[in-house]
Parts: C-alpha cells; structure tokens; sequence
C-alpha cells in the first residue's frame, strides 16, 4: 500500500470492472470479460489495491458530480444532497454491512471537502473485504446518480471507457 495517494492504473481499471459487473446494463459478453480482468487485477495487485482503485474512483465520481455536470448552474450539495442521497439507498443492497457505513460517509465527506479520498482513507489501514464491498455499492450508486442527472443510463460507463482508451487501455 502507497500512502500517498497513488493507486497502480490497472486496480483503477479493476475496480471500473467492478462496477461494471454490478450494472445490469452491461452485455453479458462484456460483464464476464470484465469478471475476468478484476480477477487477474487481483491476483497480481492483490484486494486491497484494487479496493483503493474503489475508493480512488469515488472520490472521482463525487467530485464530478458536485462540478455541475450538466452545466445548468444547480450544483449538488453534498451535506443535503448527495452524501445523504447516496447513503440512504445502501441498505438496497443485500451485502452492504451496515457496519461499514461510517467509513464509507467518511470517504465520501472527504471527496466532498475536495480532499484526496486515497490519502484520508489510507491513514486508517487497511481496507478489510466488507469496507470494500461497500465502496463498491457507494461506487454503483454515485454512476447510478450521474446518469439520472443527465437523463442517460450508460452515460458515465461511456465517459469511463473513452477515458480508459485515452489512456492507452483498449481492454474493452
């Protein structure tokens, strides 16, 4: 684990991938290929490098989305709007240990503040398999968040994959 905020580009990849098997918008084709990434993304980075690429991309997401996406002027507040919004809808997921809330409110809170979530939630350790999955669900829900903000399911996977291929990665 880096404590600097950096996470290796392939754990940001995997936990992309992650989300990708989550959303039921995905073709089958590209969910198990997906699967399939996050599974060699862990055997040679390992959970919790992979988690961090989660959290990494939560603290992306959050910052997006308070930046007035749609350009309309009506920004998300993140104490009435967002956070609350975000958290509310956790319990919609069966896994979603309610015992990692706080945590994952904290790395969202950070995002918020405009602070490096990979930093903050790095000064705690490190991330045990339940806190993770729950990332991974708060990750689901800010995608989900986006693309009803622009009136476009699939939007956010869109910019995810032309950002990934910009970036060299044609694995899609």
């Amino acid at each position: 684990m880096n404590s600097d905020g950096v996470v290796v580009d392939e754990a940001v990849r995997a936990a992309w991938d992650a989300y990708r098997v989550l959303e039921k918008r995905t073709p089958d084709e590209e969910r198990q290929q997906a699967r399939e990434r996050v599974r060699t993304a862990v055997d040679s980075l390992g959970h919790e490098e992979v988690s961090r690429g989660t959290v990494f991309l939560v603290g992306v997401l959050t910052g997006y989305l308070m930046s007035d996406p749609l350009g309309s002027g009506d920004r998300l507040d993140p104490l009435s709007d967002l956070i609350p919004g975000v958290i509310r809808r956790l319990p919609s997921f069966e896994l979603a240990d309610p015992e990692q809330v706080p945590m994952v409110t904290g790395v969202l809170m950070a995002a918020a503040m405009g602070m490096d979530t990979v930093v903050w939630r790095d000064r705690f350790g490190r991330i045990p398999p339940k806190e993770a999955t729950v990332h991974g669900f708060v990750l689901w829900l800010l995608a989900d968040l986006f693309d009803s903000l622009v009136q476009s399911p699939g939007a956010i996977d869109q910019l995810m994959c032309d950002t990934f291929k910009s970036m060299g990665d044609e694995g899609r």
